[in-house]
């Protein structure tokens, strides 16, 4: 007997054992077992979905011998017939070599006539698309009012050819694409059922190579047998498909987490040796991130047996989630600019590199380095830098404290305290520094995580190297220093006079970060002044939100809030129900922090989320920058000059163009 191939021999002959599309199979069944037939069935789908099997069962239905039923006998002689393809009232058609309308109106001259052998004459027409527009005109009336004994089964791969009119008179059912896991799992059942050795990722490659067809599996099963001489592995059906090896996918994935660039150019370098195809190595690579995001997620999730579960599981747990969702962002993206590449091997290349590029933890994976030192770092760096300092300064203070013992009847002549000598720098030391530089110098080390933002005097440190070059400017800049180094002396110690002029550079950095801060709009203004418990309001929250000192995200938040009300150290905010995702106890710490250190006591301090009826600080800032931009176009519009310009060119102002010359200024 010769040879059928599988995809003929394992067709299925009734519903029950149909694979795939339940939805289409389920109406089908009611509709037979309820006698509710319908003259005319539209089946549309993709190549090797079920389309002419589902029609050739559906026709075997409906002229069982038996009766009509969803389980025709397929015993027989209409069910053998219309198996071997012979049965009379069966008239298969293909419509794309018999597109004219005198083959229509041929072969509708017989649908008058009862049928021969079965119960109902049944039509398949195939790729029922491919008729003519004047085929469709004829076909129209007999599809909507056929005799009794006729059905029409149309069956076609693109339903947006039919016209309207045709679609209406039938029932449409579509197709879908089967799964690689559900194709995979009939593979299994065919292969078990003709004893042939298989691997289970080879099926799982099969599968998925058939894009959704359970033909197309089926065909390359056949060519996977007579390739691999009747064992299925997964290394012949990969170098058979043309597939990357699944492990060097693994391996792909280990050197992008591990930031490995070389090891990936040199794995990239033997698949094109290997002659692989780079889109599909693409494709698995973004299988892989799939997998590895779902175990992320859910660790007990089912792994594809496309990868091991166990080097999954491991990957997920070692590779960040926002490092998984970039460079599943970033291989979508390149699949798209692939074919844009000048080969393949260099956009598969280009788009690992750029993972690589633009990945946050490569930033990080500098701080990866130093992030496990945060809480030793002082202890680390203090005999180095930070102690010389402290004790130039600290001998500073004694020579300051026999200075001003001395200094008295200086003093008494009307010569002013400032004047006193320089102190010398300590032989063999770093070069002297001003005590808020040293302040500053200490301040970024903190116990909270380096992606926590840091307070804006730890993120601008005024200390630099540079220094060393301008040792004979550190000395003026020092006397300052010292005197608020002897007012922090104990209050034995002699004090200066109070009326000592302050620090133009301590003042110039106040300023500068003054002016930055009014021309960002983020980072709060500090006027000086001196708030209290009782000037909290809510009218006067925006003036004494402008005066707290926060910054980043935490800043962010509490602009918009609203003040709610006080009951002696309990304040009591709102919050916008569209920012209390960002709301944690850090940051409702900062806040209180802030609270406490502008009006010196303690505070307990709840937020609420909820509708907020007054307007918060940023609230107010928005409207106020409009009306500051509003006042800038309008004086635009009333200058004469550009009136005049405006009318002798026919010109227009461009409004989206105007910028205040001004910045807007905080309210205090």
């Amino acid at each position: 007997m010769a040879y059928q191939v599988l995809a003929r021999k394992w067709r299925p002959q009734n519903f029950h054992t149909m694979v795939g599309q339940e939805h289409v199979l389920r109406a089908l069944v009611h509709a037979l077992d309820e006698q509710r037939l319908h003259h005319a069935y539209l089946f549309a789908g993709t190549r090797g979905v079920g389309k002419t099997t589902i029609a050739r069962i559906l026709a075997r239905c409906l002229n069982c011998e038996e009766g009509v039923s969803s389980s025709p006998c397929g015993v027989c002689s209409s069910c053998v017939e219309i198996t071997e393809g012979r049965f009379v009232d069966l008239i298969e058609v293909d419509a794309a070599s018999r597109t004219k309308v005198e083959d229509t109106r041929e072969l509708l001259d017989n649908v008058q006539y009862a049928p021969t052998r079965g119960r109902f004459k049944v039509y398949l027409i195939d790729e029922v698309h491919m008729l003519s527009t004047s085929s469709f005109n004829a076909l129209l009336k007999t599809l909507e009012e056929p005799p009794p004994h006729v059905k029409f089964l149309l069956a076609t791969t693109d339903p947006q050819k039919l016209p309207i009119t045709v679609l209406s008179r039938c029932l449409q059912f579509n197709l879908k694409n089967m799964p690689a896991e559900q194709v995979a799992g009939h593979l299994r059942h065919v292969l078990t059922s003709e004893t042939i050795a298989f691997a289970e990722a080879s099926l799982w490659q099969l599968g998925r190579a058939a894009k959704g067809s359970m033909r197309d599996a089926l065909s390359l099963t056949d060519q996977a047998i007579a390739f691999c001489g009747g064992d299925l592995t997964e290394s012949a059906v990969n170098q058979m498909l043309g597939s990357i090896d699944q492990g060097k996918v693994v391996e792909i994935v280990s050197q992008l987490q591990q930031g490995n660039a070389s090891e990936l150019l040199k794995l990239i370098g033997e698949l094109g040796e290997q002659g692989q195809d780079f889109t599909g190595a693409l494709e698995d690579l973004l299988s892989l991130l799939h997998q590895m995001a779902i175990c992320q997620v859910l660790p007990e999730a089912p792994v594809s047996v496309q990868f091991d579960r166990a080097k999954v599981k491991e990957l997920a747990q070692q590779t960040s989630p926002a490092d998984v969702q970039l460079f599943y962002q970033m291989g979508i993206m390149a699949r798209k600019d692939l074919e844009l590449a000048p080969d393949l091997q260099a956009g598969f290349e280009m788009a690992l590199l750029r993972m690589l590029a633009f990945r946050p933890q490569q930033h990080a994976g500098q701080m990866k380095i130093t992030e496990p030192q945060t809480h030793t770092q002082p202890q680390a760096q203090v005999p180095e830098s930070i102690t010389a300092t402290e004790a130039v300064v600290e001998s500073a203070a004694e020579l300051l404290v026999e200075q001003v013992e001395q200094v008295d009847e200086s003093t008494a002549q009307g010569m002013p305290a400032t004047e006193m000598a320089s102190v010398p720098d300590a032989p063999n030391e770093e070069p002297s520094m001003p005590e808020a530089a040293l302040v500053q110098e200490i301040a970024p080390v903190q116990d909270s995580p380096p992606w926590e933002e840091a307070p804006m005097q730890a993120q601008q440190p005024v200390f630099n190297h540079a220094h060393e070059e301008q040792q004979g400017e550190l000395e003026p800049q020092l006397e300052p220093q010292l005197e608020q180094a002897a007012a922090a002396e104990p209050a034995s110690t002699p004090e200066p006079e109070s009326e000592s002029e302050p620090d133009s550079e301590s003042e110039g950095e106040s300023e500068g970060e003054s002016e930055t801060a009014v021309a960002g709009g983020l980072m709060p203004a500090k006027s000086g002044r001196d708030w209290t418990l009782a000037d909290l309001t809510q009218e006067n929250w925006v003036k004494v939100f402008n005066d707290l000192n926060l910054s980043g995200m935490t800043h962010g938040i509490a602009a918009n809030m609203v003040f709610a009300q006080r009951q002696g150290t309990k304040l009591q905010f709102t919050l916008q129900q569209g920012q209390s995702s960002m709301l944690n106890d850090t940051h409702q710490g900062r806040m209180r922090e802030a609270l406490e250190a502008m009006f010196g006591c303690n505070l307990e301090l709840t937020i609420n989320i909820g509708e907020t009826q007054v307007e918060t600080p940023f609230a107010n800032r928005q409207r106020r920058e409009t009306e500051h931009q509003q006042q800038a176009i309008m004086a635009l519009e009333n200058d004469a000059n550009v009136a005049s310009l405006t009318t002798a060119f026919n010109g227009q102002l461009d409004t989206n163009s105007v910028l205040p010359v001004n910045p807007i200024e905080i309210e205090t």
